[in-house]
């Protein structure tokens, strides 16, 4: 059976209710994760301190990697607030599953990672494209912005880099949404077709498929969460260093 969101409509408009209840669970999460783990903070840091500290070394590290020394602390703050919102919406899926089906016979999912909805992952990699343009903006001033972006190192490529800002967003959000919609759709598969299927021993032999899949799908979720602070890193990169 086809399995649907639950679709709200409000004045002529549908709002997907399992995406929005979902990235909000996430926020919800993600604030209390790091409230809890930043109370009664320590110089000598231990137990949930080290949790929180060692994810924020791990971000810094990757902007290192990718931006100038001097713009890493400007931008930390950014990256690590998408890594662990990311890092979260990725892992929500594996949890449970929350389906209803309605009088004609759809499922109604209440439950899902929102980053296997291509509009959230589509929406996150097009906030990133718009803030690297906003920073390169704010750093150089709109002509030298433009100069910096487009016109280095040779003007004759600037519709070539105009059309990369467009194919950016394609190819960072959909490659996000397809690693953790596919692994949402094999988990389904394993759970609701593979295990019923032959009895009690199909029902044993899923189970430890599902959890070896559930352990592959959560180190996807972490990778991808590193590649797409990675990338966006990569990208705004190139719009508040100068081109030489």
């Amino acid at each position: 059976m086809e399995e649907k969101s639950w679709i709200v409509n409000i004045a002529g408009l549908d709002f997907d209710m399992t995406v929005c209840m979902m990235v909000l669970l996430t926020c919800a999460l993600i604030f209390g994760f790091v409230m809890y783990c930043s109370r009664n903070l320590q110089l000598k840091p231990t137990g949930k301190q080290n949790v929180l500290e060692a994810i924020i070394d791990f971000v810094r590290n990757i902007l290192s990697s990718n931006l100038p020394s001097k713009e890493v602390n400007n931008f930390h703050l950014l990256g690590f607030t998408m890594f662990l919102f990311i890092l979260v919406s990725n892992m929500l899926g594996l949890i449970t599953k929350i389906g209803i089906h309605n009088s004609l016979g759809e499922e109604i999912s209440y439950w899902k990672s929102p980053t296997a909805d291509p509009l959230v992952t589509l929406t996150l990699a097009t906030m990133v494209i718009l803030l690297t343009n906003y920073f390169g903006v704010r750093k150089f001033g709109l002509k030298g912005y433009f100069n910096n972006s487009f016109a280095q190192p040779a003007k004759f490529l600037m519709p070539v880099k105009i059309m990369e800002e467009f194919t950016n967003v394609l190819t960072l959000g959909l490659r996000l949404y397809g690693n953790i919609y596919a692994g949402e759709v094999l988990l389904t598969l394993i759970s609701s077709k593979l295990a019923p299927s032959f009895g009690a021993a199909s029902f044993i032999a899923g189970i430890p498929l599902e959890m070896i899949w559930i352990g592959f799908s959560i180190f996807i979720g972490g990778i991808q969460a590193y590649v797409f602070v990675t990338l966006s890193t990569v990208y705004l990169s190139h719009k508040v260093e100068s081109e030489h």
